[in-house]
């Protein structure tokens, strides 16, 4: 036999009489069987037996109703119709067209595919309070989701959950489900329930917390609820007549058996007589001070749980049983009570036809006993509030307050809470999750969703890309005046601001600028303090001019450090409330940032004119800015940053003194290089870093040796500049620029230096083609930065006879660029002491793997490789 086969019985124990859990056991494989057929089904096949199914249950509504009246003692014959109808009716008409089989969602342009799966076996807790319009509901839902599903009925509704579950599984079979997908355990005990909870690849348990805790103690996955003690509130606004018979409506349902229905009333003080003249004209009975006494004494056991006596039973009927009469057509036993502590019975759970009503002095009080009334024993359940529409403030209150996972308004709360009669937008349901606030790993009105695997299948798929230049780049040689005029003609500034260093202040580099704009009438103010790696505390001082100013055109002269200094007095200006820290927030892709930066230009525009031929300042996003205080380095990157117009002149770069012409010249170099091999680089940065490489390449020595005399060489470096700059404001940099900016920030290299420093070296690590690790971005496959390498050095004229040569070749023509325009070998060169380099090392190593720049490198870093680096770079290898 199977279940002797599956628990290697021995053989001196095969001809004893097989145990109920054995038998329960062998149950289970046959259903596993079955179920494992159902999951093959199509979504037209399944939907099919679905339909009969809940056609079959909704036949039998009022037999299955009679049963359970008469098994139970509990409740309502007609109520129990109505349940059982709304479970087959309600359940059916709101998952007919939801899709359970296969492909259920595709997006085949972000390439994402949802599949849906069945969970297995459900294995289904039933309570008395609904034994067969929850045996319905739960059968459903795995017929919808090609489950199967054991049910263990309660030992007091064994007969009508059984015979529920038999109607809609002959139906279903009878529709083409295989045999066996639905059955329920005969004689229920707690041995068999607890094996069911073992074996179960889910478990749907309804019922008391005891059987819920049991559920998720299982080891299996559970979607269980708990409790409700729902407490409704009355405020003064409200319409009375509703909210009585609402509640009247609600609480007789079943003889109030549904878990949503209202436990207690609280009624604000002006309008409680009200409430109570109307509750007793509808049929109720408010209990004197001797019945009180009576029914604190059946309300709960001894073990403080509440009485099974009283459950589902009339009010006349729980009179009699404290020992009181009422009259038969009594509606609703009302205790008038003060205290919301549990040690009052009536602020418990009574799942009968009792209610507690209570007495606020204002709404806010009415909030906090109903707060203390949920921590009583009903966290996550539901809550209910009867109030004016337009009290919207109130009815957030409550909704905030309210530690419920339904908190409906103006709506009797066993039919509300079940979803789909009241509202229709809630899901209908008769297992009602309870959220974290009770234990529950659900807080929803359980569905079909509930009872499904998802699986996603995301093919690979790359991101809308993007290239972003400054709105217009003018560029010729002087061309400086004929740009500057749009400011007026097209733009009508009125104030600009300039900013820029001492040097070219007092030099006359700005007086082409002032003359402009005295012609065009454009009144000016300008700051010149901006030195070598610009600080805070500078910027500050020049946005207090410029706040005092307030110019609708900022205009920066110079090199990195001015385009720098004006980004960020641009910034200020336009948002003073922003706080470094956040705007320097490092990103993996510039579009997801945590940190949404502010729009810029409401204030000002921002005017580029650079005076160098490296950073590319002029057309990028980013901008440095160091607390002189802290020593902090604040490094700022956002395309709202991107300068508004960029004037490329090469009248101001003609008198470029070799240092400058060498360092800005491999830093453009760099640039290129480094936003080629990038895991971000595009065919549209491509175009740019290849023709600035070329340019870079003729016209540097050129540029190096000539200086002013060949304005051609001059010329073509300011476009290569510029080229680059807008190669890496798109593709962004790599770990040659992470290294070079903290050498440089340590070691006070100038930064073109020590990127010429690092750069074959970073070249050579990123050339294997088989990385301890790689870059990550959707548009890069694999690792093929030689590659590209040997695209850039065949496009500046490099050639070899396969691309290690070629490689090697353009390693050797750097370096000889490098010599021509002097720049020295190591770092050790420039006179930077040994032991000064390797206090720093390591501090540098972590700095430079934490740098912006090192995550668009095609190579991701290992820290222990870039202090091999640096090594290298300060010994000579």
């Amino acid at each position: 036999m199977q279940a002797e086969k599956m628990h290697a019985v021995p053989v001196s124990e095969k001809s004893k009489e097989m145990t109920d859990v054995e038998r329960l056991q062998q149950k289970i494989a046959r259903m596993r069987e079955a179920q494992k057929a159902f999951a093959a089904f199509t979504q037209e096949q399944v939907d099919k037996i679905f339909f009969e199914a809940a056609m079959a249950a909704n036949k039998q509504r009022i037999p299955l109703a009679k049963m359970a009246v008469e098994e139970t003692g509990m409740g309502v014959v007609e109520d129990k119709v109505i349940k059982n109808h709304y479970a087959a009716e309600y359940i059916y008409n709101s998952y007919k067209n939801v899709k359970t089989c296969g492909v259920i969602e595709e997006d085949a342009s972000y390439g994402i595919k949802k599949i849906a799966e069945p969970m297995g076996l459900v294995g289904a807790i039933i309570p008395t309070t609904n034994p067969t319009s929850t045996a319905i509901f739960k059968c459903l839902i795995c017929l919808k989701t090609r489950n199967a599903i054991l049910i263990s009925p309660h030992p007091r509704a064994k007969k009508c959950t059984t015979e529920a579950a038999r109607i809609v599984r002959e139906a279903a079979e009878a529709a083409g489900a295989p045999k066996g997908l639905i059955d329920c355990i005969e004689n229920p005990t707690l041995e068999l329930s607890n094996e069911l909870m073992r074996s179960a690849d889910v478990i749907l348990a309804t019922g008391g917390p005891g059987m819920v805790k049991a559920a998720y103690s299982s080891g299996k996955p559970a979607i269980g609820v708990g409790p409700g003690n729902t407490p409704v509130i009355m405020d003064s606004s409200c319409d009375i007549q509703l909210a009585v018979y609402s509640v009247i409506h609600s609480k007789t349902f079943d003889n109030g058996m549904i878990c949503a229905s209202e436990q207690s009333v609280t009624a604000i003080e002006d309008i409680y007589d009200k409430v109570c003249a109307e509750f007793v004209k509808r049929g109720c009975h408010i209990l004197n001070e001797e019945e009180m006494a009576k029914m604190r004494a059946i309300i709960l056991t001894e073990a403080g749980t509440v009485n099974p006596k009283i459950v589902g039973q009339p009010a006349y009927k729980i009179a009699q049983i404290a020992g009181f009469e009422v009259p038969k057509d009594t509606k609703i036993l009302i205790g008038e009570v003060t205290s919301v502590d549990s040690s009052e019975p009536f602020a418990h759970e009574k799942l009968s036809p009792v209610l507690a009503l209570y007495k606020a002095k204002d709404f806010e009080t009415a909030l906090e006993m109903s707060e203390r009334l949920i921590e009583d024993g009903g966290y996550g359940h539901t809550s209910s509030l009867y109030i004016h529409p337009s009290e919207t403030e109130k009815m957030a209150q409550h909704a905030a307050r309210m530690k419920t996972c339904r908190i409906l308004v103006n709506t009797p709360s066993s039919q509300g809470g079940i979803g789909d009669l009241y509202n229709f937008k809630l899901a209908p349901s008769l297992t009602l999750g309870c959220g974290s606030y009770g234990g529950n790993s659900v807080s929803e009105n359980v569905n079909v969703k509930h009872l499904l695997n998802i699986k996603t299948v995301a093919e690979r798929r790359e991101n809308m890309l993007w290239f972003r230049t400054p709105q217009k780049v003018y560029f010729k040689k002087g061309c400086l005046p004929v740009a500057l005029d749009e400011l007026k003609t097209y733009y009508h500034k009125k104030k600009a601001f300039i900013v820029t260093d001492s040097f070219l202040y007092s030099s006359g580099h700005t007086k082409p600028i002032t003359d402009k704009l005295d012609e065009m009438g454009i009144t000016y103010a300008c700051f010149y303090e901006v030195a070598p790696d610009p600080t805070l505390q500078c910027a500050q001082k020049g946005v207090e001019q410029i706040k005092a100013f307030q110019p609708d055109v900022i205009i920066a002269l110079g090199g990195g450090s001015a385009m720098d200094a004006g980004k960020i007095m641009w910034l200020m200006y336009e948002h003073p409330e922003c706080r470094f820290e956040d705007l320097a927030m490092d990103f993996m892709d510039i579009r997801k940032r945590v940190y949404v930066f502010p729009k810029m230009g409401e204030k000002a525009m921002f005017v580029a004119v650079p005076t160098s031929s490296g950073t590319g300042s002029e057309v990028t996003p980013f901008a440095i800015i160091t607390d002189a205080e802290t020593g902090t380095k604040w490094p700022i990157a956002d395309y709202e940053l991107m300068p508004n117009m960029a004037i490329i002149d090469t009248d101001y770069m003609m008198t470029q003194p070799k240092g400058l012409t060498s360092a800005s010249g491999i830093d453009a170099l760099t640039h290129s290089l480094e936003a080629y091999v990038s895991i971000m680089a595009t065919d549209f940065s491509d175009g740019m870093a290849l023709k600035a490489v070329k340019n870079i390449f003729e016209y540097l020595p050129r540029c190096y040796d000539n200086g002013p005399n060949d304005p051609e060489a001059r010329e073509k470096m300011a476009n290569a500049s510029t080229m680059a700059g807008m190669a890496f404001a798109n593709a962004f940099l790599g770990v040659c620029h992470s290294m070079a900016h903290k050498l440089g920030a340590y070691h006070h290299l100038p930064h073109g230096v020590a990127n010429a420093l690092l750069i074959e070296l970073v070249m050579r690590y990123n050339a294997d083609p088989a990385p301890v690790k790689m870059g990550t971005f959707s548009q890069y496959p694999y690792p093929h930065a030689k590659e590209r390498y040997c695209e850039m050095a065949r496009f500046a004229g490099i050639t070899g006879k396969d691309d290690d040569e070629v490689f090697e070749n353009f390693i050797k023509a750097i370096a000889e660029l490098k010599e021509k325009v002097g720049i020295k070998r190591t770092i050790k060169d420039y006179g930077v002491k040994e032991e000064d380099f390797l206090a720093t090392l390591d501090e540098m190593v972590e700095n430079a793997f934490n740098d912006q720049c090192t995550g668009a490198n095609p190579r991701y870093p290992l820290m222990s490789e870039i202090k091999e680096l640096y090594l290298k770079a300060y010994y000579g290898e």
